[in-house]
């Protein structure tokens, strides 16, 4: 519950502070480089050093990959076909293709599946989720920023991209079995705590709710996607298709059906991939999921 009331108190915030005279509302622009460069990282440094590895993860862990990957495909195939911007490809990409698998898919999922739901949803954010963002999400973002994208520069900012440094590091700790001391773990955990209410801030500062927006058609289509169009696919692939039926495929299709990632969200923006839209994905993607996460929760009872 308390996760739920900090959503809306921190992107109301933002929304009072936009009508404040004076206030600098640019500041979102600083509060998503802390986001980027010093609170993703250390949520690396702190969780993937203790994930133990096995092939029983394959299904929560490639949901996340292959979400992406669908959306990828997708929203440039129609990008293409209908003549749109590199950014709105881009902005649709992050946005639709994530989903928010730790702030809003932990409590929700603990709540519903108990303690051993909650570890599945681990799997599916941490080794899932956080490393494409670090990863395809990032290239994403590089390649479509720009107008004729260079592959010596995308690649430039990935290997310089600290999260991706840090990722690295973490995984090479993974393998060799060794973590940080228990002092600099609570240090990056709490570090890492911050994501949620300096990313949600940030969004309350950049959500506009203008009614003549160019932007509500793909808002429509990207929470389409998101909400409804990936916890389906994984529905049919897992369910129908490859025959599972576990606690563990029904905890990671809800874990697919959850809005879209506020780290996303900021990704896009700090790239420039219209940020307004990227903002709305967030601010009314997640409201609106409360209402598809129950519908999925009841059509998960059904299987």
């Amino acid at each position: 519950m308390t996760n739920f009331i900090l959503i809306f108190v921190f992107i109301t915030a933002g929304l009072i502070l936009q009508n404040i005279k004076g206030f600098p509302i640019h500041i979102y622009k600083t509060l998503n480089k802390i986001v980027i460069y010093l609170c993703l990282p250390a949520l690396a440094l702190f969780f993937i050093p203790k994930i133990k590895w096995s092939t029983e993860l394959l299904f929560p862990i490639g949901a996340a990959w292959i979400a992406f990957v669908v959306a990828f495909l997708l929203f440039s195939i129609l990008g293409k076909k209908y003549g749109w911007s590199n950014k709105l490809i881009g902005c649709l990409i992050l946005t639709a293709g994530l989903s928010n698998t730790s702030f809003l898919g932990y409590p929700i999922i603990e709540a519903l599946y108990g303690k051993s739901g909650l570890e599945t949803a681990i799997l599916v954010d941490q080794p899932g989720s956080f490393v494409v963002i670090s990863t395809l999400g990032v290239f994403v973002a590089a390649f479509y920023s720009k107008g004729s994208p260079n592959s010596f520069a995308i690649a430039k900012k990935i290997l310089t991209f600290p999260p991706f440094i840090t990722f690295v590091v973490a995984c090479f700790m993974n393998v060799f079995n060794y973590d940080f001391n228990e002092n600099l773990q609570f240090g990056f955990q709490k570090l890492g705590s911050l994501v949620t209410p300096l990313a949600l801030l940030s969004v309350g500062l950049q959500l506009r709710f203008e009614k003549n927006s160019r932007h509500w058609k793909f808002l429509t289509l990207g929470l389409f996607f998101k909400l409804i169009i990936t916890p389906l696919l994984f529905l049919i692939l897992y369910v129908f298709v490859l025959k599972q039926n576990s606690s563990v495929i029904k905890v990671t299709i809800m874990e697919m059906a959850m809005a879209p990632m506020i780290t996303g969200s900021i990704l896009a923006s700090t790239y420039g991939l219209k940020p307004r839209l990227s903002s709305m994905m967030i601010g009314f993607g997640i409201p609106i999921s409360f209402v598809t996460l129950a519908v999925w929760y009841f059509i998960m009872n059904l299987i």
